[in-house]
């Protein structure tokens, strides 16, 4: 007999650079290194004028496949400098993951460690990603002192043994005592894989692994079938194998590489007709052990069969399978019941009692397990009728998500996990998910519900959106402009301040906050405090409203006509210097202009000459615009004339010397607002005042 694995074939990430290289292949395609480890794959790929580089540097034009074993970041960085090369990347996405990883954390200062084979292609890319050396190891290495790092972190090769990596984390964590961070980035169709490969060894007479001699996968399967089994063959094809060889065996156990192409392993299968016809999957195996146990009965998982009570012990029931002569305990946790007493039963033998096999080799009985199957197909039927229920994903394939709902396979389909394109599935694998059935089937041997998150994410969405289309449509008809309204301030942004008014988020831009200027909406609210606010404006069309605070807040200028008068001295802050003169800020909210010619008697060529931000000062009120709302002030009109008014500096004609050093001093252009005369009041300028020239003369001449 043949007992054939379910895990054979391309993993998926083989399987897509060998269909990627196939569908492109032709003259002007290459390959990094060689796309997977089978000579029979390689040969018909470079059939297609495909051809196999070494190194990056034998390529300027071109399309250039990168295997699924990935490569170092030097490698891109070498592309990116030849604009003829086109790159098709098929690094497989669990080695990009760990190319993420060790990038990240030897970024960070750790020490990478990477379990796997140091020669190996895809344990030298990822090496390639990390910021210094990495260490390579197989196994842990007693003599080395690891503390010498402060901190580390630890990957596998995603084709490394599972029992070696486990076996290294063992010693590792026993010996190391600093900070460490621990991936173990095994794929996981390898670690299904090595599991199979133990199980079928251990009760199978014969191994026979197929694959080529170069696959590191393959080379670990055979390594592991040897630990159990004495008779392990590897065979690349079937004409490498000698048939006289499987003869003696009864019982023989067939499994391949992730390297190894389907149709390779079929054509093993087919030389192999003439050793048995009889070929089983491991499933099928599985059941026959069970049938094995009780030859009138075929026994599977699930199954509820009628079963006679013949004796009641301290552990639980002794029955007797219908049909057989085969005698199982039915332990008593899985009897229904609060608590168990063997008198009870006692008076029960020769009853009959359904239950359930819940395991096979040996077969397990449980008559919990059908309540529990009852209260789950009263759970399917509300499903089927549109109840929502949750799952954990546990795994993706190349369609969607799986996950399990009890006896239930669940499968998520990539279209239904949100709304929007779903890009990478593995990110979803231990989320907790909402799901509506779109399809359920019931049958003893399969059970499968299809499901959909997005259609609950759609019906909520449609509900929200009702809502607070019906939410802002009362509020819309409600409020009005000059409306006074109260508001929470929910959030800050740069421009203002958002509150809800009634449910709804309106603004209060910064400029409507205080009459006086601030940096920050933060400088008069607080979030979450509720204030009161003057409607502004409403938006009907984008639905928007614009608020203001400062409305409900008395006007600086309001205080102006009973505080401030025409002639009056004050103290002020100069708060803004500009060309012309310079700001005084008499109280927060209320400014006056000093301009220029009203700061010195002296001339001044710029106001900085004498004031700087900050500087307090004696100023005199020379004028006030109510209407305008502006105050003239006067810094020289507080200070005593001088007795001689300053002359007013001659022009320098062209060609004249300066009077010392022999340097020409620049030219001024007389100020059109000096006064003539120091009085410290505003002045109406005539033409005798400019030496009868007249303004037009002058502006002309300037």
């Amino acid at each position: 007999m043949i007992v054939q694995g379910k895990y054979n074939g391309f993993c998926s990430g083989v399987k897509r650079a060998v269909d990627t290289a196939k569908k492109i292949g032709a003259e002007g395609v290459y390959i990094l290194g060689e796309l997977i480890h089978n000579e029979n794959v390689l040969k018909e790929i470079e059939a297609l004028g495909v051809k196999k580089i070494d190194s990056v540097d034998e390529i300027e034009s071109g399309t250039l496949v990168i295997r699924s074993h990935g490569v170092g970041k030097d490698v891109y960085d070498k592309l990116s400098l030849k604009p003829g090369v086109t790159v098709v990347d098929c690094t497989c996405p669990y080695v990009k993951k760990i190319h993420s990883i060790v990038e990240k954390y030897s970024s960070d200062g750790y020490k990478i460690i990477i379990v796997g084979e140091k020669e190996h292609p895809e344990v030298k890319g990822i090496a390639g990603w990390c910021q210094s050396e990495a260490l390579v190891t197989t196994e842990f290495t007693p003599d080395f002192d690891y503390n010498i790092y402060e901190k580390v972190c630890i990957v596998a090769q995603t084709t490394c043994s599972e029992e070696k990596f486990d076996d290294f984390l063992k010693n590792f964590q026993k010996n190391y005592l600093k900070n460490i961070a621990i991936f173990k980035t095994i794929c996981y169709t390898t670690m299904e894989r090595q599991r199979e490969a133990k199980y079928l060894s251990e009760i199978c007479d014969a191994m026979i692994v197929v694959g080529g001699e170069k696959s590191s996968n393959t080379k670990k399967l055979y390594e592991l079938c040897r630990t159990n089994c004495e008779n392990v063959f590897l065979i690349s094809s079937a004409q490498s194998f000698d048939r006289s060889e499987i003869k003696k065996f009864k019982k023989i156990g067939i499994i391949s590489g992730a390297s190894t192409p389907p149709e390779q392993l079929m054509e093993v299968f087919s030389d192999m007709e003439e050793v048995t016809t009889e070929v089983k999957t491991l499933n099928e195996m599985e059941e026959a052990v069970a049938k094995m146990d009780s030859p009138s009965q075929k026994f599977r998982k699930g199954q509820r069969i009628k079963a006679t009570i013949s004796s009641a012990t301290d552990e639980g029931l002794a029955l007797y399978i219908n049909g057989t002569k085969k005698e199982i305990l039915l332990p008593k946790e899985e009897l229904c019941t609060e608590a168990y007493n063997k008198a009870d039963y006692s008076t029960r033998i020769g009853d009959e009692i359904e239950v359930m096999i819940t395991d096979l080799n040996p077969v397990m009985l449980s008559e919990k397990a059908i309540t529990k199957l009852l209260e789950e197909e009263k759970e399917i039927e509300e499903i089927k009728n549109g109840k929502i229920f949750e799952v954990v994903v546990d795994g993706t394939n190349k369609g969607g998500l799986t996950a399990r709902y009890g006896s239930y396979g669940v499968f998520i389909p990539s279209s239904q996990i949100r709304i929007g394109f779903v890009k990478e599935l593995d990110k979803y694998v231990g989320k907790t998910l909402r799901l509506k059935a779109e399809k359920v089937e019931s049958q003893e041997r399969r059970k499968q519900i299809v499901a959909s998150q997005r259609v609950i994410l759609e019906a909520e969405r449609a509900e929200k959106e009702a809502a607070k289309k019906e939410k802002e449509e009362a509020f819309f008809n409600e409020v009005h402009v000059d409306d006074i309204v109260t508001g929470k301030v929910v959030r800050f942004a740069s421009f203002g301040a958002f509150v809800e008014v009634n449910g709804f988020d309106c603004l209060a831009h910064i400029t409507d906050l205080v009459w006086t200027g601030i940096k920050a909406p933060a400088d008069v609210f607080e979030i979450g405090k509720e204030y009161q606010f003057k409607v502004l404006k409403i938006d009907y069309d984008n639905k928007k409203v614009s608020i203001g605070y400062k409305q409900l807040q008395p006007r600086p200028w309001e205080n102006v006509p009973g505080k401030y008068t025409v002639g009056d001295v004050v103290e002020g802050k100069v708060v803004r210097i500009v060309d012309f003169g310079v700001f005084v800020e008499l109280e927060p909210g209320v400014d006056g202009l000093v301009h220029i010619s009203q700061i010195s008697h002296e001339w001044l060529e710029k106001p900085t000459e004498s004031l700087k931000v900050g500087q307090m000062v004696e100023v005199k009120i020379i004028a006030i615009d109510y209407d305008r709302e502006k105050i003239t002030l006067s810094i020289k009109a507080t200070q005593p004339a001088p007795e001689t008014p300053a002359k007013p500096r001659r022009e320098k004609h062209e060609g004249e010397e300066a009077a010392e050093g022999g340097e020409e001093k620049p030219r001024r252009k007389p100020r059109r607002d000096r006064p003539a005369q120091d009085d410290g009041e505003m002045h109406e300028w005539k033409e005798s005042d400019f030496g009868g020239a007249s303004i037009a003369e002058l502006i002309n001449k300037n």
